[in-house]
C-alpha cells in the first residue's frame, strides 16, 4: 500500500499559522489564506487534508469551524485536529464536514472514556499520540504524561484502528520523522500516520519502508522545501 501524503493546514483566527511553545504564530504563505493553501494542496494531488484548529488546541475555543466548512466545500476530505478531547468537539468537527477527527493525546488520561469514544466513532476517530521518547506528552491547553507502550496497548485493546503519531521534539524542526513510536504501532497492527519533522522525499520513503500508512507534512511543504506534487507523484509511483 502506498504511503499517503497528507498536507497540514494549521489555523488560528481564521488564518494560516504554526504552533510554537508560546501559542499560534501567523505565517505568510498563501497570504495567510487557508482556502488558498487547501486549493494548492488539492491541485498538487493531495486527497486528504489535515486541518488543525490551533485556537481550540491552546484556548479551548473552536474559532475555526468556518475554515473546516470552507475547506470541505472545496471537495477536500478533511481530517480535523486541535487537541480535541470530548464528544462535543468531535461531533462539531464532523458536522462541519470532516471525514475523520483526531482525538488529542490529553484525552488518554481517561482511558475508559477514550475507549467509549473509540467504540462510538470507529474509523472516523484517529487516536493522537504525541510521542516524546517512551512517554506521551500532550501539548496545548491540557497536558499529560503517560507511558507510551502501555497506552498503545490500551487503545488497541479498546478497538482503535488508526493513530496519528506526532514526534513532539520534531514539530517544525525539519529534522526527520519519529520512528520509535511508529515501530510500536506497527507491531500492534495499528495503522499509523506520522507527523513532525518531515522535510524531504527521503523522509517519506523512510516512513513508507517502516510501515506507516500516511505522513502529515506541514512546514516543509508550506515553505517550499518539499515539492508536494513531486512527493505525491514519487510515492504513488512506488
Amino acid at each position: 500500500m502506498t504511503l499517503q501524503v497528507i498536507p497540514a493546514i494549521d489555523v488560528a483566527g481564521g488564518r494560516l499559522a504554526r504552533s510554537s511553545p508560546d501559542g499560534p504564530v501567523p505565517i505568510d504563505a498563501y497570504d495567510g489564506d487557508p482556502s488558498a493553501a487547501a486549493r494548492a494542496c488539492l491541485e498538487a494531488g493531495a486527497t486528504l487534508l489535515h486541518v488543525v484548529d490551533l485556537d481550540l488546541a491552546f484556548s479551548g475555543e473552536a474559532r475555526n469551524v468556518g475554515v473546516l466548512r470552507s475547506v470541505a466545500a472545496l471537495g477536500a476530505r478533511v481530517q480535523a485536529a486541535g487537541a480535541i478531547v470530548d464528544d462535543r468537539e468531535i461531533s462539531a468537527a464532523l458536522e462541519a464536514g470532516s471525514e475523520r477527527v483526531v482525538l488529542g493525546s490529553a484525552a488518554l488520561e481517561d482511558l475508559a472514556e477514550s475507549g467509549r469514544l473509540i467504540k462510538r466513532y470507529g474509523e472516523r476517530l484517529v487516536v493522537g499520540i504525541e510521542a516524546d521518547g517512551d512517554r506521551i506528552r500532550a501539548r496545548g491547553r491540557r497536558t499529560t504524561d503517560l507511558p507510551l507502550r502501555e497506552t498503545f496497548e490500551a487503545i488497541h485493546a479498546s478497538g482503535a484502528t488508526r493513530c496519528l503519531i506526532t514526534g513532539v521534539a520534531r514539530v517544525s524542526s525539519l529534522a526527520g520523522p519519529e520512528t520509535h513510536a511508529l515501530a510500536m504501532a506497527v507491531e500492534l497492527g495499528l495503522r499509523a500516520i506520522v507527523a513532525g519533522g518531515i522535510a524531504s522525499i527521503d523522509d517519506l520513503m523512510t516512513l513508507d519502508g517502516r510501515g506507516a500508512e500516511a505522513a502529515v507534512v506541514g512546514r516543509a511543504a508550506l515553505e517550499g522545501r518539499l515539492d508536494l506534487s513531486e512527493a505525491i507523484a514519487t510515492l504513488t509511483a512506488r
